[in-house]
């Protein structure tokens, strides 16, 4: 049976609701437009649903050149797609810290009363130039607001086993927006992305940086922002567990060559 890529996911906000595509590019960063916005704190640290799970409420649609964000009882409001303003200020993911551009004030104030507490929209603008861990993805491999990777690739056979370890113990099944790929792939054995070097997807090339260790945000319900824990993560950790990464699922991977992708496009696989 061929592999194909079965969905492709792009965030255009960091940690607020993801848009399924059928067609997207891959750029030298990730999929066109993914992870561009980010949302920061007063002292410019990225907020995420890890501290923030009522973030997964907040719908994100594209619309004449904007994206549109949404929740339930409130007005919508946008932002721009492209904002190619100057880098004014300085933000943190994780242990990376990069200029970013302030978004519009409007958008600050529609997200500060929704999740009740002050923060602000900032954009990586095409100057910004954020790199992944040359250990895991090569050199300068460049990445947006994403945690650290441009695309986190998983197989629908990885959530079938999962999803029938979970039925065992008597829960219910999960939805892939769980894990909020950027590309699912059908076809293959389950976990087989543990094994993929690179991957040929339409005119892309993306070549495998690490295994993705999972946190707490696998347990919010993507529809609701409830927190469901501990599934799936203590099912995971029986099966799942690595000393260098934690509890694994799905696979990072970085841009090789860019390109053109769409669902239904046949996946070709390098193994070493």
């Amino acid at each position: 049976m061929s592999l194909l890529l079965s969905a492709l996911n792009i965030y255009p906000v960091k940690g607020l609701k993801g848009i399924a595509l059928e067609a997207a590019r891959c750029t030298d960063r990730g999929l066109e437009h993914d992870r561009r916005w980010m949302v920061v704190d007063r002292g410019g640290t990225f907020i995420s649903q890890r501290s923030h799970p009522k973030m997964a409420t907040v719908w994100t649609a594209i619309e004449d050149g904007r994206i549109v964000l949404s929740a339930p009882d409130v007005d919508s409001v946008a932002l721009p797609l492209e904002h190619e303003a100057p880098p004014t200020l300085s933000v943190t993911v994780w242990k990376s810290t990069c200029p970013a551009a302030a978004g519009p004030p409007e958008a600050d104030e529609w997200l500060s009363d929704y999740l009740g507490e002050p923060c602000r929209f900032v954009y990586m603008p095409h100057s910004t130039r954020r790199h992944s861990n040359p250990q895991y993805a090569g050199h300068a491999k460049l990445v947006g607001f994403a945690d650290g990777y441009a695309y986190l690739v998983i197989t629908e056979a990885s959530l079938a086993e999962l999803n029938a370890r979970l039925a065992a113990k008597g829960h219910p099944a999960l939805p892939m927006n769980r894990f909020r790929p950027s590309l699912v792939i059908a076809g293959s054995e389950p976990f087989a992305e543990d094994r993929w070097k690179r991957i040929r997807i339409g005119d892309a090339v993306l070549q495998a940086a690490k295994p993705c260790g999972r946190c707490q945000v696998t347990t919010t319900d993507q529809a609701t922002g409830e927190v469901r824990g501990p599934e799936p993560l203590a099912t995971l950790a029986t099966y799942r567990d690595s000393r260098e990464f934690g509890v694994m699922f799905g696979m990072n991977f970085v841009t090789a060559r860019t390109g053109k992708i769409g669902v239904g496009d046949t996946v070709a696989v390098e193994t070493a």
